[in-house]
């Protein structure tokens, strides 16, 4: 009996991490595509379909297992990289403010 109670414990605890997981990967993804949208680019829109695409082939995925966690990971430096260009972050919430910088990293998304 304790241990059938554990398991169940710890099955709702997992569930809860899973949930947890599951809304921070969902706030990205809405961050993504809103950052998306005022990106400078001409190809804006092929990049905002090609963000929705990867999270759609990708929401099966458990979000604690390490190799969606490097995915979570990339996400997240995609995120930093389109928001180094929103005109309000630049500007210090003034979107027509001409005082703004871009630092850019080496190697931001090394590859494999």
């Amino acid at each position: 009996h304790n241990q059938t109670s554990h398991r169940r414990t710890s099955a709702i605890m997992s569930a809860g991490a899973a949930s947890e997981g599951s809304r921070a990967l969902l706030a990205v993804y809405k961050r993504l595509l809103r950052s998306c949208a005022t990106y400078p680019s001409k190809n804006r829109w092929g990049i905002y379909e090609s963000i929705r695409e990867e999270f759609r082939d990708n929401k099966h995925l458990d979000p604690n297992d390490p190799q969606t966690k490097e995915k979570i990971g990339i996400a997240y430096k995609g995120l930093e990289q389109l928001r180094m260009y929103d005109e309000a972050i630049l500007g210090g919430g003034a979107g027509d403010n001409p005082n703004w910088s871009v630092t850019l990293e080496q190697n931001p998304l090394p590859k494999r």
